[in-house]
């Protein structure tokens, strides 16, 4: 027995070295891969991953570059060689045409683009890409990637932040990323294990994996062994139920894949280097946009760009268990089979694939689920992306909300109308014109509907929903701080998923001083990083108000805080939310000094233009305030809030007349903001309140906000406008009966 004992002991202690030697695992490159995976590396070569990025040479430069002349805007580039080099001749910020060699390719297909290296580690894309399509497709082409982004104050300007490889782009185009900014000296020292996107991207650093396979050969069966991570399928088996006509998991397990794949098919924000693989928490390196207005559509679809994730969220595939590997093979990125077959995994061909479900002939283009379950948008001008969310048409939601119709796709001749009336013949789809009554609220709480506040708490609290629609409908209750809110927040606050809890953080940002910190303060303590982050910002505002102890639970989060910003150094919005947080603590120097250090880093941000001029205000310096503005004017000639600030200022200083041109300017400038027509209206009713009831008119209607007709009615009324009294027949639509007497006994009728 002595002897076993000792054995065991050799046992363990041998294992413990064994890993202690081992240490934390080390990149080592693709090519390490090869000779034991050598199906699935020959898949990943000539991949859309393995040709995300490139050094620029004849095999993988793509554009044609035989001294070709291309015009933009009346002026000639040129694309050309020098010997082996790559070389351009464009404009830069100040107009001038100047050589720049190429240094590395960006993407493949559909499209192209090319990156020229700058002083201090800075790498910006050019703005031209070249169409990789065939020619009869009608690429084989440069051409001008954002033509409404081509002068030099647009943030995609070539020369600026949104054009610049080491923020933008270099976390999800190669491997092992660390982008190595110095805030102080401004330069970037970016780093890559692999240019491209490799195995490790994935599977994660395999230096361990290599040596516990080397040391021990029969280990050879487990190919996860020396890995962090599960990037299995969720669902080993399914089964199809009696009666049911889609396939269902046997057993959902658990599996990082999604997760692995969301790192860099999602629209986020980073806001450090760990690995959320390895932690379990995508908040720990990002901050998921959620389902908001400038990204989606209110129905969900796909708006602006938000590369799979978030549309996916929303889906039942992901609900039942469905990853990415299930269509898509994770080496070649191509479909597992073809198109019409990878539904027909699942989905019964005899219930799915003939007329009476999809109401087109056999074999045609309307025939296809992906045509009518994931519509294409296309960006980049011809880049064409599947919406990952597969909903159902409903050509009733699109005509009421005009969010996207899918109908419309194909039958471009005709109207939303049209496919409504042409839709409610078919016998499946009379009972029920919107199977998402998430849509109209959201669009409800886009256009600012305070009566929307009570149908988002709803939302946020129905699980019939998924979390990613719960957690985007309490991040909409952010302007409202009532009861609705806190309630909803409070049980978000409290959900298991880190998105539910984020946007709790989010919503509750308005919530009273005594709430706020009830709800919130629990997730300051949170496991997710950019759950603590923000549960400190939506707190912060409060600093004054709080005790001695509450500040001091709340400062090591905010020390995070201030870590994200710092990592974000290179962009102008970090220094301005470092220069928030020093505000609400009363360190007015400081936060002056982080908006300067924002303006510096991004002379066009207006955001860091607005916010010092507003601090100049609060310091009661005017003039310096309005001269801040009249800076930012310059920088953002486009936007139309700094007309507006300016016209604030004409009036704190009582000059009116030079306020009301301000005022108009800023209408101009933004003709669908309601708060700038609003308040263009109160300037101008001493002066001519015709013109600003008209004013007030269009505020209204923008925005449908019952102030602002109630705002209309009571100037109309005042000054005897025609009209008045059928506005005042508009407002008992929205308003108490009492508050129609009160106006009319205010203004009675002459």
């Amino acid at each position: 027995m002595m002897m076993n004992i000792c054995r065991l002991l050799m046992t363990i202690v041998c294992a413990l070295m064994f890993s202690s030697a081992l240490g934390s695992a080390q990149y080592t490159g693709s090519e390490s891969c090869k000779d034991c995976h050598q199906k699935q590396f020959t898949d990943w070569r000539g991949s859309h991953h393995e040709r995300a990025m490139d050094h620029a040479t004849a095999e993988s430069v793509r554009g044609d570059f035989n001294n070709i002349s291309v015009t933009f805007d009346g002026k000639q580039n040129r694309f050309f060689r020098k010997g082996d080099q790559f070389w351009v001749n464009i404009a830069d910020d100040q107009g001038q045409f100047n050589d720049y060699q190429v240094s590395y390719t960006f993407g493949f297909e559909p499209l192209q683009q090319y990156m020229v290296e700058f002083d201090g580690g800075r790498i910006q894309l050019i703005p031209f890409a070249w169409d990789t399509r065939p020619a009869a497709a009608g690429g084989q082409r440069w051409f001008y990637l954002h033509p409404e982004q081509s002068e030099p104050h647009h943030e995609f300007f070539w020369t600026n932040a949104g054009q610049n490889w080491n923020y933008m782009c270099a976390d999800c185009h190669s491997t092992n990323v660390k982008k190595g900014f110095d805030s102080e000296t401004k330069h970037y020292d970016t780093s890559y294990s692999e240019i491209s996107v490799g195995c490790e991207a994935c599977h994660g650093p395999a230096s361990n994996h290599i040596s516990r396979l080397n040391s021990n050969s029969s280990a050879t069966s487990n190919p996860s062994l020396g890995f962090d991570r599960n990037l299995n399928k969720a669902v080993e088996q399914w089964t199809l139920e009696k009666g049911m006509t889609t396939a269902s998991p046997v057993k959902i397990e658990s599996s990082d894949q999604v997760l692995t794949c969301a790192q860099c098919h999602s629209r986020h924000v980073q806001i450090g280097e760990a690995d959320p693989v390895a932690t379990g928490n995508f908040g720990d390196r990002y901050r998921l946009t959620l389902i908001d207005q400038s990204h989606y559509y209110p129905d969900g679809q796909v708006y602006d760009e938000d590369y799979v994730y978030g549309s996916f969220l929303q889906s039942k595939m992901n609900a039942n268990g469905v990853v990415c590997s299930n269509c898509h093979d994770p080496h070649s990125a191509k479909l597992v089979l073809p198109i019409e077959q990878v539904c027909t995994q699942c989905h019964q061909p005899k219930d799915y694939a003939v007329e009476s479900h999809h109401h087109h002939p056999v074999d045609s283009a309307g025939a296809q689920c992906v045509n009518c379950h994931m519509p294409e948008t296309t960006y980049m001008q011809v880049d064409d992306r599947r919406d990952h969310r597969w909903h159902l048409p409903k050509p009733a939601v699109s005509h009421q909300l005009s969010t996207p119709n899918v109908c419309l796709s194909c039958h471009k001749d005709k109207s939303s109308g049209w496919s409504l009336d042409h839709t409610m013949k078919w016998k499946s789809t009379k009972a029920s014109a919107d199977d998402k009554p998430f849509a109209p609220v959201f669009a409800a709480s886009n256009q600012g509907y305070r009566e929307a506040a009570s149908a988002l708490s709803h939302i946020a609290q129905n699980q019939n929903h998924s979390d990613i629609i719960r957690a985007s409908a309490i991040a909409r209750l952010a302007p409202f701080g009532d009861t609705n809110t806190l309630i909803a927040v409070a049980r978000g606050a409290k959900h298991t998923s880190e998105y539910m809890r984020l946007a709790a953080a989010q919503g509750g940002v308005n919530l009273p001083a005594a709430e706020r910190w009830r709800v919130l303060s629990p997730l300051l303590e949170d496991s997710v990083l950019a759950v603590r982050a923000e549960a400190v910002s939506s707190l912060m505002p409060l600093w004054a108000e709080f005790t001695l102890a509450q500040q001091g639970k709340l400062q090591p989060v905010l020390n995070e805080y201030f870590d994200i910003q710092m990592f974000n150094a290179d962009r102008g919005f970090s220094h301005v939310n470092r220069g928030n947080m020093l505000m609400y603590q009363g360190d007015l120097e400081g936060a002056k000094k982080a908006y300067l250090q924002g303006i510096d880093i991004e002379q066009g941000f207006d955001a860091g233009h607005l916010y010092l001029a507003e601090l100049y205000r609060r310091m009661g310096d005017e003039p310096s305030a309005r001269q801040q503005l009249n800076i930012g004017q310059k920088q953002n000639p486009e936007n139309g809030e700094f007309s507006y600030r300016l016209g604030l200022s004409e009036i704190r200083d009582k000059r009116y007349q030079a306020a009301e041109t301000y005022l108009k300017s800023a209408t101009q400038l933004s003709p669908d903001n309601a708060r700038f027509h609003y308040v263009l209206g109160l300037a101008l009713e001493k002066r001519t309140p015709k013109e600003a009831a008209g004013s007030l008119a269009r505020a209204f209607q923008i925005s449908q906000n019952p102030q602002h007709l109630y705002a209309l009615c009571e100037m109309a009324l005042r000054h005897q406008l025609e009209g008045g009294q059928a506005c005042l027949q508009d407002l008992t639509k929205v308003v108490h009966g009492d508050v129609i007497e009160n106006l009319r006994n205010k203004y009675p009728v002459r």
